[in-house]
């Protein structure tokens, strides 16, 4: 399964040792392809960079054991699949669908927490939860 991370699971798997990061790890140790984009990766290290330096040590090995992509070009990401999401949020899910991901994890719950359980391209969105409990089904 192909498998995108919004930047605020990466931010989570840096930041601590908790349910966030043993599902990033199982999900790599199961062979799952993960994905991120450029865009992501660098909110979650600018995030990160406010909280301090072991954090960014933590992501920068995270990074390197999942596949990364070029952010898609501005204006890409508004197209019937993404315009129920915020402007700042959609090239999210846009760069989920355009690598053609199974399932995009996110946990902000504010702007994509009406998308949870539905697909939209062909993606899935998720909760770390509810990808784990669909993954253990």
């Amino acid at each position: 399964m192909r498998v995108f991370f919004d930047a605020n699971v990466l931010f989570s798997a840096a930041k601590s040792d908790g349910a966030v990061r043993a599902l990033v790890h199982r999900l790599l140790e199961a062979g799952h392809e993960c994905w991120v984009d450029t865009y992501v990766t660098e909110e979650a290290r600018r995030n990160l960079a406010v909280k301090g330096t072991p954090a960014l040590h933590a992501f920068e090995t995270l990074i390197a054991r999942v596949h990364v992509a070029a952010a898609a070009p501005a204006g890409r990401a508004d197209d019937a699949d993404t315009r129920w999401l915020p402007q700042n949020d959609r090239p999210v899910l846009a760069a989920a669908i355009r690598l053609r991901c199974d399932a995009l994890v996110t946990g902000d719950r504010t702007p994509f927490g009406a998308g949870y359980g539905q697909r939209f391209g062909g993606v899935a969105v998720h909760s770390p939860r509810s990808l784990a409990e669909w993954l253990l089904a």
